[in-house]
């Protein structure tokens, strides 16, 4: 293009019209660049956070035991996965056997979610099996007809049928004792205070007939033995002849009670002999016992002397007769070193059964210090 006078005719740049250099011109495009991007990456990143958050947490059962009537004494291992759990949430069982029974035990109701959002429990059996996804201030309850609903401080609900019944328990399971089948505790209990695991191994009996209960370390922790008749008794006399618990330490207990696994009595229908000092060496080495504990007119503390001893409980409605006795009351007379009866608080007969359990407890002034056995040479029950 040319002037009128045939003289070339130069573009004025449009950065000159406009006033705006080229570096600037450059900034500003750059600075929508980088705006442009900013707001796409909030978006994404609002976008992932709202989709992660209307995530249904979910939870599914990867091992299942199998089906059963209940009882304490029946046990396997439950599994699954979580799918969206939150920080600080998590997993509570049940197993359905009547109502709805909280597992492992009362004492151990939380399971942890793994990092790779698995868990891993055992359980006693039942028909069903519940998986609860709960917050850490949800307050479960021990034994309930109705499964909670999903809402609140509980995620996530399922719930899984037991698989086919295996063939009949083994005899691994189940020994013979003075003429009665006792059956053996393999899963953990919160008796004496704390969650204890237990080993079948733990109780045997020898070729005299004698029951063996012990209690030993293995990987650093104590593991405990018990055995439950499995018929129920009633009222009526029981006699137990032990050995010399003289050697016991103060954290050693031995409990001899009858316990019924229905919620029927709050208590159990608990009525028993412990032997141990409850981890004070000043303390009298046993007592007799009626729950709850904690009232005190349900407690007679003794001591007990070395040497083989005889206890005897007759409980009948409304009365429950203690009596203990140095040696085999079966074969000698002797007067009784310690004796009560109690007449307020005794619960009446229903479907418990004796258990007998050998245990330690923890975080007292002493605690246990080594390996320990007891031998329960004989029991007796008259109608």
């Amino acid at each position: 293009m040319t002037s009128p006078r045939g003289l070339p005719t130069m573009k004025t740049p449009s950065w000159l019209l406009s006033g705006v250099s080229p570096k600037c011109t450059l900034g500003m495009h750059w600075g929508r660049i980088l705006r442009h991007a900013t707001l796409v990456v909030l978006t994404v990143l609002i976008g992932c956070n709202t989709r992660q958050e209307d995530v249904q947490p979910t939870i599914e059962f990867t091992q299942v035991p199998p089906t059963s009537s209940g009882g304490s004494y029946t046990h396997g291992s439950i599994a699954g996965r979580v799918v969206g759990a939150r920080p600080n949430q998590q997993i509570v069982l049940y197993a359905k056997a009547g109502p709805w029974w909280i597992q492992p035990s009362t004492n151990q109701p939380f399971i942890k979610i793994r990092s790779d959002r698995t868990w891993l429990s055992p359980t006693h059996l039942g028909t069903e099996y519940a998986a609860l996804l709960v917050d850490a201030e949800f307050k479960p309850q021990n034994v309930i007809e109705n499964l909670p609903k999903q809402g609140g401080q509980v995620a996530a609900v399922a719930t899984v049928k037991g698989k086919p019944a295996p063939p009949a328990q083994s005899a691994a399971n189940t020994l013979q004792f003075s003429g009665y089948e006792w059956a053996i505790r393999g899963v953990p209990s919160g008796r004496n205070g704390a969650s204890h695991n237990y080993d079948p191994a733990n109780a045997r009996v020898d070729s005299q007939g004698f029951l063996h209960l012990k209690v030993t370390l293995e990987q650093g922790k104590w593991t405990c033995s018990e055995v439950a008749g499995t018929k129920s008794l009633g009222y009526g006399t029981y006699l137990l002849t032990v050995h010399d618990v003289s050697h016991l330490e103060p954290a050693t207990i031995f409990n001899a009670f009858t316990w019924d696994d229905y919620p029927t009595d709050p208590h159990h229908r608990e009525v028993g002999l412990e032997i141990g000092r409850w981890g004070d060496p000043a303390r009298e080495n046993a007592r007799y016992i009626v729950q709850p504990f904690y009232v005190p007119a349900n407690v007679s503390r003794f001591t007990v002397p070395p040497g083989q001893l005889t206890n005897s409980l007759h409980w009948e409605p409304g009365r429950a007769s203690f009596q203990t006795f140095r040696g085999n009351t079966a074969k000698t007379k002797s007067r009784p070193i310690a004796e009560h009866v109690f007449t307020t608080g005794v619960p009446s007969a229903g479907r418990e059964t004796l258990r007998m359990n050998f245990c330690v407890v923890e975080n007292y002034s002493i605690s246990e210090q080594h390996e320990a056995e007891i031998i329960i040479e004989n029991f007796q029950y008259l109608p």
